[in-house]
C-alpha cells in the first residue's frame, strides 16, 4: 500500500492511503502517462511528417475552401447532381441571406 505524508503543526506522520485515495492516485498516474504518450506521439508525427504542418499553414482558411468548392459546383450541373444535398443546403442559405453590394 502507498504511504502519504501528513504535515500538521504538531508534527509529521506517514500513513497509508485509503482505498479511494489509492484508486485516485492510480487514475491520476494513468492520465499523466496517457498525456505523455500523446505528446510523444504528436512530436513523433511532426518529425516523421513535416508536410502536415507545412500544408496546414499553406492551405487557405476552411471558409475560403468551402467557398471555392461552392463556386465550382455552382458552375457545373453534373456536380450539382452529385453533391445535391451539400449544394442545395448552401444554395438555400445564399438565397435566404443574399450578398448586398454597395456602390460608392
Amino acid at each position: 500500500m502507498t504511504k502519504k505524508l501528513i504535515v500538521t503543526r504538531h508534527g509529521n506522520k506517514i500513513v497509508d492511503l485509503t482505498p479511494e485515495e489509492e484508486a485516485f492516485k492510480k487514475s491520476e498516474e494513468k492520465i499523466s502517462k496517457n498525456k505523455k504518450t500523446i505528446k510523444e506521439q504528436e512530436k513523433k508525427e511532426k518529425q516523421q511528417a513535416p508536410y502536415i504542418e507545412q500544408r496546414r499553414n499553406a492551405y487557405p482558411p476552411i471558409g475560403d475552401q468551402l467557398d471555392m468548392l461552392w463556386h465550382t459546383i455552382d458552375k457545373d450541373e453534373k456536380l450539382q447532381g452529385i453533391y445535391f444535398d451539400f449544394y442545395q443546403t448552401l444554395k438555400t442559405v445564399k438565397i435566404k441571406y443574399p450578398k448586398l453590394w454597395t456602390i460608392e
